[in-house]
């Protein structure tokens, strides 16, 4: 299951349930690229802070929020702005609705995810959450100029993800 951390309540929640059935689901955070909770995931430091900003509202918070438990997390996976937002783009070129850079950074996860079972020959599905509808997002983060303006380069991202999704494979674009 791939969520993004937010407050940390979402990923608690799932992760508390998930060992309390004592499934074999694991849970993985998506989050942006220097996120204070990338950094206290890694070094389980709940005084983390974030190494940069993120243009992805609602996550990759500053620091390490109460609610965020270190324990039920299994993985963290990092992503860039621009992939989170070519995927919200791509999100709404196969679903036919807009999608925030949340739902984005969640995709991109779990495209690297799967593609990763993939090449270890594992099976299973990767299931995520799909949380911020596209609707406000129509002056940024869907809006050329607004993407421009800082300095987004999202077309490498793009053509990544729509090879990842095509044949399954994960290939990370050189520009960023």
């Amino acid at each position: 299951i791939v969520c993004g951390a937010g407050t940390g309540g979402t990923s608690a929640t799932i992760g508390r349930y998930l060992r309390y059935r004592r499934l074999e689901t694991r849970l993985c955070v998506a989050e942006p690229t220097g996120s204070g909770y990338v950094h206290g995931w890694r070094s389980r430091d709940r005084s983390a802070l974030a190494s940069r900003p993120t243009l992805i509202e609602g996550i990759g918070r500053p620091k390490v929020e109460p609610g965020f438990l270190f324990d039920v997390v299994d993985a963290v996976v990092e992503v860039e702005d621009a992939a989170s937002i070519a995927a919200a783009l791509l999100l709404e070129d196969l679903l036919g609705t807009r999608y925030g850079g949340s739902s984005g950074t969640n995709f991109v996860a779990c495209l690297q995810l799967a593609a990763d079972m993939r090449a270890r020959g594992e099976t299973g599905s990767v299931v995520t959450l799909l949380c911020d509808r596209g609707s406000r997002y129509r002056q940024t983060i869907f809006d050329p100029g607004w993407r421009a303006a800082h300095g987004l380069e999202i077309e490498p991202w793009r053509q990544a993800l729509e090879q990842a999704t095509a044949s399954g494979t994960w290939r990370q674009p050189d520009a960023r």
